[in-house]
């Protein structure tokens, strides 16, 4: 069942990425179309001279954001997760082994930070002592994904699943592999919503 699944989705995929291709010159021929027609509407076409410098010239800045790191960084830690084999524990003597030892790492992590947060003068804590917003606060999902990678790679070498570092990377660079489709649309998407953004007179934009 799971793997039929995968195989319709696997099939869906590129039917939703071209419709988004298609939404997104949709977009720019109604935006060259309403500002044509209805000039004082204030909706600014993307064909315009103005339209292209922003859309060429902001490619990069407008896809180029924190959250894209943030799936980057979750991706791998996955890919790392995956293949040290922990979400397939079995009762054995290395694996019971190598879950100890990772619990006792994750008891020690959480403690680090905690204490990184909870002592007087915390370093991870804001000017005025909060904790949002605060570097903490920006920094949570680094370290969630830094956690969970060192754990899986701790795990993956007592349990034997990791025999090397050459393992370590693979499994990190599966990850980003496996969630290509997700980078794909976080492209698709973005350039949409910016553009939607750059065209419609309400929407804040800074380009």
């Amino acid at each position: 069942m799971f793997e039929h699944r995968m195989i319709l989705m696997k099939r869906l995929l590129p039917h939703i990425a071209l419709i988004l291709v298609l939404t997104q010159l949709l977009l720019i021929l109604v935006s060259w179309l309403l500002s044509a027609a209805i000039p004082t509407s204030g909706v600014r076409s993307l064909l315009s001279s103005e339209g292209l410098r922003w859309f060429l010239g902001h490619f990069s800045d407008v896809l180029g954001t924190p959250f894209l790191l943030c799936l980057l960084l979750i991706l791998m830690a996955y890919g790392c997760l995956k293949g040290c084999g922990i979400l397939r524990f079995k009762s054995s003597y290395r694996q019971s082994r190598a879950l100890i030892i990772t619990s006792l790492l994750l008891l020690v992590y959480v403690g680090v930070i905690v204490l990184l947060v909870m002592m007087p003068h915390a370093i991870l804590l804001s000017a005025t002592g909060s904790l949002w917003p605060s570097p903490f606060s920006a920094a949570i999902v680094p370290m969630l994904a830094f956690g969970v990678t060192l754990l899986s790679a701790v795990y993956g070498f007592v349990s034997g699943t990791f025999r090397n570092r050459t393992d370590i990377y693979l499994s990190l660079i599966n990850g980003i592999r496996n969630g290509a489709p997700i980078l794909l649309f976080y492209v698709l998407l973005g350039q949409i919503y910016y553009s939607l953004q750059f065209i419609l007179p309400l929407s804040p934009s800074n380009f």
